[in-house]
């Protein structure tokens, strides 16, 4: 009888195992060419997941070699993500190195990087780091968010040069990618009266481990045209299997976890996918059905319950704490008396148990996202600043109706940005940024602080953000007609406006520069974060990359990032960002302001025109008013339209001392109005 009354009392808090783990989707091959192909991956039909995960095993020279039939790549290793291990699920391949089209190089390799665009894999960004080979060449990377990053190498014309740092001085240079990209492109900027006629310039992402240049021969290198690289993979959160997932890991959450936030703790960010792992004491796979399997951790010799004790349970062993293995047999007796009760009761207790889980985890999520360092910083402040800067999470999933994809109005390099209604009506813009880096907290913590005392008309105005998530979120308000990029390439758009419009801008960025409580570098001013209100007023927005700087700082050292065709060239060649690096984006604005035209035009055939340089080659040559809007020519007068070209060539100088502050332009430009609208009271912006 004290057996069964045992046996019961095991069914109702013993944790469901499978009587198997299996890797595989049924009877699916398991390995080809000694790689382990577990699901969602599979070979043959009903095998995988979807096309982008079906893998052809094919025959080679050296036996059977697994080759990702999507985008055509050979597999080396495929790992399944390991939230306890820190490790993000991981797929190695081999990818091509792209080749400079304007060289006579040869090789297998190619000129048109792999895209991985429509599937659930981004190229791992700490796993990888990017790398050029010549002599005398920039190699820029442009992602789709409009991010680049690039590096310089230098070198006498030598096909015979030895490389053994990859530093930049011996015609290598390697730095970091951005995060979460699936498709890029590669733009070589080649010296070619000192590469020589032979020189050669490819780039290519390396897997760190196996980028080692002192070992390394560059010359084989080039002919193979092949390196290896590391993606990182999950599963679509939207796809039905995704779903079904995600919804089990919070009912069956004794078996495995899932999350859209990187399990690298070095790198926690939101992943534009969703990772499953195992939880601790189940082996397996968690995207198959009853995949984790409970693991018999008392016959673990290495490890045998250290401070716990080993209960017998039917069929295992389990490593419970000593308490619990009393509270179990007193359970187990009890359960045969008052089964019912006691059902509802532990009804009652998992219910409880959930709360306060969810309790503690938005706690835990508080700390790491530095809640507690944000209100030190909010009270120590001399400014009051309102308690309702902090959201709750259950507020903001309401007012985006969970983050509905129908309520996103853009994507940016950190993060996605929601239209919300607030339960008072207010309407809101709310960005769900990427998860923050551990090492970063108290930059980011410190950006929220200063923008929360901002107080300038012609700034987003930040209302107040949400910390007990995963990923962070931030409270806009939330500016109606979109965005100046959008409007001015949309619309006939009057030469008034446009210097009202360029007037408002540089006064914010003057406002941020020498007027806030600390100054504040934009680091990414362009048409499309200069937003627009209901009257066409300017809204400078999006701080996510801004940098505040002490008083006595000249410049912030930071790995180079921007956008391409704002970029200022001395802080690409510096890594130095300083005031006068928003000055010169602000200039390429001006630029877009007075011609009408896009920062980058391609013109086919892997052409492309960047206006900066487009418009300089046009002042020089005395031809602007060929470039200047048709809108502009007819509404704007000559001398105004003189000047106000001349201040944007200003801004654009390649040295940053030779161009103006903000506070100057900000003059110049409130004195150009004034000159094509005598009615414009001075002050009156």
């Amino acid at each position: 009888m004290f057996q069964i009354l045992l046996l019961l009392g095991s069914l109702l808090l013993h944790k469901q195992a499978s009587l198997a783990a299996p890797l595989v989707m049924g009877n699916c091959t398991q390995t080809c060419g000694g790689v382990a192909i577990p699901f969602p991956f599979g070979i043959g039909t009903g095998c995988f997941l979807d096309e982008w995960y079906e893998i052809v095993c094919q025959e080679s020279s050296n036996g059977t070699v697994p080759i990702l039939k999507k985008p055509n790549l050979r597999v080396l290793n495929i790992s399944l993500p390991d939230y306890y291990g820190g490790t993000n699920g991981m797929i190695n391949v081999i990818l091509p190195i792209i080749y400079s089209p304007s060289m006579s190089c040869r090789g297998n390799g190619s000129v048109t990087p792999v895209s991985l665009k429509g599937s659930q894999f981004v190229f791992s960004q700490s796993r990888n780091v990017f790398a050029a080979v010549g002599c005398n060449t920039f190699a820029l990377i442009e992602d789709t968010k409009s991010a680049i990053t690039g590096c310089e190498s230098s070198c006498e014309a030598d096909d015979n040069v030895v490389r053994k740092t990859c530093s930049g001085s011996d015609g290598c240079c390697q730095t970091t990618i951005t995060s979460n990209f699936q498709d890029f492109t590669i733009t070589f900027l080649v010296d070619k009266k000192k590469a020589g006629d032979n020189g050669c310039s490819y780039a290519f992402f390396g897997d760190r481990s196996q980028f080692i240049p002192s070992t390394m021969d560059f010359n084989e290198l080039r002919v193979s045209g092949r390196f290896a690289a590391v993606l990182e993979w999950g599963i679509a959160k939207s796809s039905g299997p995704g779903l079904e997932i995600y919804e089990q890991s919070f009912i069956s959450s004794n078996f495995y976890k899932c999350s859209t936030v990187s399990f690298n703790l070095a790198y926690r960010m939101e992943m534009p996918f969703l990772q499953c792992s195992c939880n601790m004491g189940f082996t397996g796979n968690p995207y198959i059905k009853h995949g984790c399997e409970d693991i018999d951790e008392c016959q673990d010799l290495n490890n045998q319950c250290p401070g716990r004790k080993c209960v017998n349970r039917p069929g295992h062993y389990d490593c419970v704490e000593e308490s619990h293995a009393i509270k179990f047999i007193l359970l187990g007796i009890g359960a045969g008396l008052v089964a019912l009760p006691l059902i509802h009761l532990l009804w009652l207790s998992h219910n409880f148990m959930k709360k306060r889980k969810q309790i503690k985890l938005k706690e835990r999520y508080f700390k790491q996202n530095g809640g507690l360092l944000l209100q030190q910083q909010l009270c120590s402040s001399e400014n009051n600043v309102d308690k309702s800067k902090f959201f709750n999470s259950k507020d903001l999933e309401k007012a985006t109706d969970n983050f509905n994809e129908n309520r996103i109005l853009g994507h940016g390099a950190q993060g996605i940005v929601y239209k919300g209604m607030l339960s008072d009506g207010g309407i809101v813009a709310i960005k769900k940024s990427e998860a923050i880096n551990m090492g970063n907290v108290e930059q980011f913590i410190n950006e929220i602080a200063i923008l929360s005392h901002i107080n300038h008309r012609n700034v987003v105005k930040l209302l107040g953000c949400c910390l007990e998530t995963e990923s962070p979120l931030l409270v806009y308000e939330f500016i109606s007609n979109g965005t100046l990029f959008q409007y001015l390439h949309d619309n006939l758009v009057s030469w008034d406006m446009r210097l009202r419009i360029a007037t408002e801008v540089a006064g914010a960025l003057s406002y941020l520069h020498s007027s806030a409580s600390i100054p504040i570098y934009h680091r990414d001013i362009k048409s499309t974060n200069i937003l627009l209100d209901d009257k066409y007023h300017a809204k400078v927005a999006d701080f996510g990359t801004s940098k505040p700087v002490l008083f006595d700082q000249t410049h912030v050292t930071t790995r180079v990032q921007g956008t391409f065709g704002y970029l200022d060239p001395e802080y690409f060649q510096l890594g130095q960002f300083t005031d006068k690096s928003d000055v010169y984006s602000f200039g390429v604005v001006l630029v877009e302001l007075l011609t009408g035209q896009e920062p980058i035009a391609f013109l086919g055939d892997d052409k492309e025109r960047n206006l900066a340089r487009y418009f300089l080659l046009s002042m020089d040559e005395n031809r602007l008013f060929d470039i200047v809007d048709t809108q502009v020519l007819k509404q704007g007068k000559k001398e105004g339209i003189v000047t106000f070209a001349n201040l944007a060539r200003r801004c654009l100088k390649l040295h940053g001392k030779m161009r103006p502050t903000m506070k100057e332009v900000a003059i110049e430009l409130e004195r150009i109005r004034m000159l094509e609208n005598p009615a414009i009271k001075h002050g009156h912006i």
